[in-house]
């Protein structure tokens, strides 16, 4: 059984752990560790997801799979990309799911979410940024309709930044 419930400032520990976890899932093998380690010590702790969570336009959501964490989101309205005039439009800042759940397709149904999440506040279209070598995540947004329309430096540490795709969905 799925649920997908809002997150709030008393989730901020398990996001924090959750956060840690997927990051280093996905972008891990891509720096070396004490890089890896430090940025997600630095973006990911409970002190700064705590802070994240109390900012109402920051808008977190947790995914549940059999009533265990599986992952979550983070979306804020209205958060036009740079060099962009559209004002009503959504950027999906995070989407992250533990490994363990990948074949549950369970990533598509907190995608769907979000997407439903910005029809109902007016958006008129949602943007991300996507690490190019993350191919799984670069096909599935292309496979819901998303355009790469340019690129951006992801920097995890002084000696890094990953290159990623600025990609955007209208609706």
């Amino acid at each position: 059984m799925i649920s997908i419930i809002k997150a709030t400032e008393k989730d901020a520990a398990l996001l924090s752990e959750l956060a840690k976890i997927t990051f280093i899932q996905s972008h891990g093998h891509s720096v070396e560790k004490e890089d890896i380690d430090s940025y997600v010590t630095e973006k990911y702790s409970e002190a700064i997801l705590k802070q994240e969570l109390s900012d109402r336009r920051s808008i977190y959501h947790l995914l549940y799979y059999n009533d265990q964490p599986a992952g979550f989101s983070k979306i804020i309205f209205n958060e036009p990309y740079k060099d962009s005039d559209v004002k009503n439009i959504t950027k999906l800042e995070r989407i992250y799911l533990l490994k363990e759940y990948y074949d549950l397709k369970l990533g598509k149904e907190l995608f769907a979410f979000n997407m439903e999440l910005a029809k109902v506040n007016d958006q008129s279209g949602i943007w991300l940024y996507v690490w190019k070598e993350n191919e799984r995540a670069v096909k599935f947004y292309q496979k819901n309709g998303f355009e790469i329309i340019g690129s951006y430096d992801f920097k995890i540490s002084e000696r890094r930044s990953n290159p990623n795709y600025l990609m955007i969905l209208t609706l």
